[in-house]
């Protein structure tokens, strides 16, 4: 298990996201070169270094509709191969999400290419996902972490995540959620909105930094606009949608926004 703070030397770190373009054999693949992929992330990531970006995460989103858990060789390597890059290029702290809870894959990557921290889906409570049935996989995923030896790789992990029904356990909230995910051993816990760029609970985030131990991000939702106040109830932020023109996720990378942000956190901070 590694430290929060050896992973972000900054206090209240903001991760940003690097949303690679759709990988071959997905149904938005526009038969790029690899090597277009590749420089498409390194612009993303010399552009939100140079906007005082604190640590970069890198996500298969475009990769609509997608798979459950077994995401296929082409696409492990491929990501394997722009995060090794990336973190080369941007000298940051880097983490890696493959989706759809695809965590194991997430490990091997951030492994291979000296990523600091992984994105997990599931860990602890299985839910319905838009991509099905999410199973809990904390056991299995840190006993791989542990066999391939990567226990200085950090996992933080969604609770209650975004994007699924948690009919199945309506009746244990985020706090009781967040203690399984302590109890199993997460290295930090995520909150998020019900969807992309909605806004996590202000109160549910609150009350997780306060009656938790573990590292609490908020993993969707912030903005320039709502970012005092997450700052002082958690430990870190993810930040996508909102650094993209016009704040649509699909949208590139806007540099205004993310010197603006910046410049406001750093504020805070002091």
């Amino acid at each position: 298990m590694r430290a929060f703070s050896s992973i972000f030397p900054t206090k209240k770190p903001v991760i940003g996201m690097i949303h690679l373009l759709a990988l071959p054999g997905t149904p938005k693949y526009q038969h790029n070169s690899i090597q277009a992929i590749i420089d498409h992330a390194l612009e993303e990531a010399r552009i939100y270094k140079a906007a005082g970006i604190d640590a970069l995460a890198i996500e298969n989103m475009h990769d609509v509709p997608y798979l459950k858990n077994d995401v296929g060789h082409e696409i492990t390597a491929i990501m394997a191969i722009v995060a090794s890059a990336v973190k080369k290029e941007s000298r940051l702290p880097c983490g890696i999400q493959v989706l759809a809870a695809a965590n194991k894959s997430a490990l091997g990557i951030a492994l291979a290419a000296k990523l600091d921290f992984i994105r997990a889906e599931g860990f602890v409570f299985g839910h319905l996902a838009d991509e099905g049935y999410i199973d809990s996989n904390a056991a299995e995923l840190l006993r791989y972490r542990k066999m391939i030896g990567a226990e200085h790789i950090a996992i933080f992990t969604d609770i209650k995540k975004k994007h699924s029904s948690h009919a199945i356990s309506q009746d244990v909230n985020l706090l009781e959620t967040a203690k399984a995910a302590e109890f199993f051993l997460t290295d930090g816990l995520i909150v998020t909105g019900n969807s992309t760029g909605k806004t996590a609970d202000l109160d549910e985030v609150a009350i997780l930094h306060q009656q938790t131990k573990s590292p609490v991000l908020v993993g969707s939702g912030v903005t320039i606009d709502n970012v005092e106040q997450y700052c002082s109830i958690c430990d870190g932020m993810i930040v996508g949608s909102h650094f993209k023109k016009q704040g649509y996720w699909e949208n590139p990378l806007d540099k205004d926004r993310i010197a603006r942000f910046m410049d406001k956190v750093g504020q805070l901070r002091s």
